[in-house]
């Protein structure tokens, strides 16, 4: 088994990557994006299309896809970024809210009719996304998860209750009590994806500079280990990495997620598993889990692990502990118990979660500065809109993006440490241990130890 090699993503199709240049000497550009990502990728080319002759840098500390847009689960989903009462305020109204949770809906087959279009195989399947409940307290959270969507004003169309019946037959998981099915989903290969928009991104234009660290920045100008950039703006796209600048340790929580992915599986043994529609499939339990259909037959599952390094570090190699492979693998036997399934490759990376888990696109116009992230494990679909959010901004289109919900103020900050290290293990075994007693206790109930977990997280 493979461990680390940043992810099995980004380990098996590093050869589809662009060589690009170092950021050396003093460069000019009109917008500097720090972040070689999904965010700042799609700021790139939102930009470019809002104006062709504007002058873009895009300034990468590894290559492309380095950080989470290399090493996520794969989903261009339309579920909810962020809580939604956390985007509420005087100048911003429910309708508004759900209207970004709208254009996140568009943006998952938009995502997928540009690559179609500009020729770029993602591996891409629109097979929606279900989270499935296998007790009695999973499916009462999923009947209430319902009913708050409705009260928001969600359809049936967008979001709708499957028998247990109808999820097994979709996916053919044992003990299946019910799910919840949305159809805004596409499964895809998260490194053919972020490859594919850096190539469309040097072809309008954009000038990706790779292996070029930002070391500081101020009022448009970004110093690099070799130079200086120079902007009329700078937006800043590192998401969970911004920990690594210096005073913002505790803008963003830098949470792990982890990963494996087995061996392809042999084709007799997937009427057993079923799967065929590649839905984006997602558990209901505290200690959640989210996996897909990967286009060679392979199972990728994700979930929690070790949740957080102290001090807001982050690891280099996206090496998994053996307890989280374990745990991840245990959780893919009791899914698929009577189907031989070995593991080729783990890993884990990190994402950007602020202090309310609610997406921000924050203008500081005095000191020349955009940040944007937040997207709390919804990043693929999300930084496509906020992306777009942002160039519209810049270029000072008349958008309903331009002044979006999402469009306000950084969250307040992240505790100092211990609080940050100890709250984080505490929220994880607190959200084991409620699993355990929901299990063995049975009933709808959600466990007290689940809902005070809820409730120190600030969810």
């Amino acid at each position: 088994m493979k461990n680390g090699n940043l992810s099995f993503w980004l380990d098996s199709t590093r050869s589809l990557s662009r060589p690009r240049p170092r950021a050396e000497g003093t460069i000019y550009a009109d917008v500097v994006i720090i972040g070689g990502g999904y965010t700042g990728l799609w700021t790139a080319y939102w930009l470019k299309k809002n104006d062709p002759s504007i002058k873009v840098v895009v300034l990468e500390k590894e290559f492309v896809g380095y950080g989470a847009s290399g090493r996520n689960g794969g989903w261009i989903s339309g579920k909810t970024v962020g809580i939604r009462r956390n985007l509420l305020s005087n100048s911003v109204s429910a309708g508004q809210v759900v209207d970004m949770e709208r254009a996140c809906h568009r943006a998952v087959f938009e995502i997928d009719d540009l690559m179609r279009s500009e020729g770029k195989d993602i591996d891409a399947v629109r097979g929606g996304w279900m989270q499935i409940a296998r007790n009695e307290s999973e499916l009462s959270r999923l009947r209430q998860h319902l009913e708050n969507d409705r009260k928001w004003g969600l359809t049936e169309d967008e979001v709708r209750m499957l028998a247990g019946s109808e999820a097994y037959d979709r996916v053919h998981v044992p003990e299946v009590l019910g799910a919840l099915f949305s159809p805004f989903a596409v499964k895809c290969n998260p490194a053919k994806l972020v490859y594919a928009l850096g190539e469309i991104c040097d072809d309008l234009g954009v000038k990706i500079y790779e292996n070029s660290p930002v070391e500081e920045f101020s009022d448009g100008d970004c110093r690099t280990t070799r130079g200086h950039v120079h902007g009329t703006v700078v937006v800043l796209a590192t998401e969970a990495y911004t920990a690594a600048f210096p005073g913002r340790r505790r803008d963003l929580l830098p949470m792990i997620s982890s990963m494996v992915v087995t061996e392809p599986i042999a084709e007799e043994h997937w009427d057993a598993i079923g799967w065929s529609g590649y839905e984006c499939l997602s558990g209901a339990q505290h200690m959640y889990f989210y996996a897909q259909r990967t286009a060679d037959n392979r199972i990728a599952i994700g979930g929690r692990g070790v949740p957080y390094f102290w001090r807001s570090n982050l690891d280099k190699s996206g090496e998994l502990d053996p307890g989280t492979t374990s745990q991840l693998n245990r959780i893919l036997s009791g899914l698929f118990p009577n189907v031989p399934l070995e593991i080729a490759h783990s890993w884990r990376g990190v994402l950007g979660v602020p202090r309310d888990w609610s997406p921000f696109i924050d203008h500081i116009k005095r000191n020349r500065l955009i940040r944007v992230g937040g997207y709390a494990g919804q990043g693929v679909t999300a930084a496509y809109v906020a992306g777009r959010s942002v160039a519209d901004i810049i270029t000072e289109k008349d958008s309903s993006l331009a002044q979006s919900a999402w469009v306000r103020e950084h969250p307040r900050k992240w505790e100092a440490e211990p609080l940050r290290w100890i709250g984080s293990r505490s929220v994880q075994m607190m959200y084991k241990a409620a699993d355990t007693i929901e299990y063995r206790r049975g009933g709808e109930e959600t466990s007290v130890l689940g809902r005070l977990a809820t409730k120190i997280s600030g969810r």
